[in-house]
């Protein structure tokens, strides 16, 4: 039997969840876009808005730098460094605020060593193996007609499936920290609030997106397997 047939599964599964990704992607840069172009009343900048949020939780030892980039904002935890990008170090828009925020909330995740942040730290290096390595094994295997080649691809890209499981609560915490803080704190005021809400919901979304494609993926894989075996 021919490998290919069969693999109706890849536009049935794979495809539509592709879509939603696109689509996804799609909305939060028009999001972040829309309100990049609303100032903030308090005039922060992302750097100075994460700098206070870093400092008022007691984390002064964490170092800020601008990337190069275009939403390239994220944490490092080995060298506690919030690495930001241009457009939100420097912005005072609602959104670049928004984004700050949402990335110094992984930071006070990491010190109060949030409990489903340390799983996705532990995850980490399997996941990338078995995001890059497990379908290839996997597609190998069923065209080769080795059974346990199949498995051990499934496997691998399984657990890089629990890692963007694990990854939503991660996120979801994250950006409720941020609107939390940014409430509290008075960086952000009404309208600005439901701005940078959007934004990090549109961002979170994408995460989402993400992983309705690992599941699909791994899906026809299984299923791929199955039919195979028959």
């Amino acid at each position: 039997m021919n490998f290919f047939y069969g693999d109706i599964w890849y536009l049935i599964l794979v495809v539509p969840a592709f879509i939603i990704s696109m689509i996804a992607s799609v909305m939060v840069k028009k999001t972040f876009k829309k309100y990049d172009q609303m100032p903030s009343e308090s005039n922060n900048t992302g750097a100075s808005a994460a700098r206070k949020i870093l400092d008022d939780n007691g984390l002064n030892d964490v170092v800020i730098e601008r990337v190069s980039g275009e939403l390239t904002d994220h944490f490092d935890p080995r060298t506690r460094i919030l690495r930001l990008s241009q457009s939100t170090h420097d912005s005072t828009s609602v959104a670049a605020i928004g984004v700050a925020a949402h990335e110094a909330g992984h930071a006070i995740q990491h010190a109060n060593a949030y409990f489903p942040n340390k799983i996705r730290g532990v995850l980490v290096p399997a996941a990338n193996i078995g995001s890059t390595a497990g379908p290839y094994l996997a597609i190998f295997g069923l065209i080769l007609n080795f059974p346990i080649l199949v498995n051990i691809g499934i496997l691998l890209f399984a657990i890089a499936v629990l890692f963007y499981i694990v990854t939503l609560p991660v996120e979801f915490n994250a950006s409720h920290r941020a609107m939390r803080i940014l409430g509290q704190s008075g960086i952000l005021y009404g309208d600005e609030l439901v701005g940078a809400r959007k934004v990090l919901t549109a961002a979170a979304l994408t995460y989402v997106a993400s992983l309705l494609v690992a599941i699909a993926s791994l899906a026809r894989l299984i299923l791929l397997s199955r039919g195979r075996r028959k």
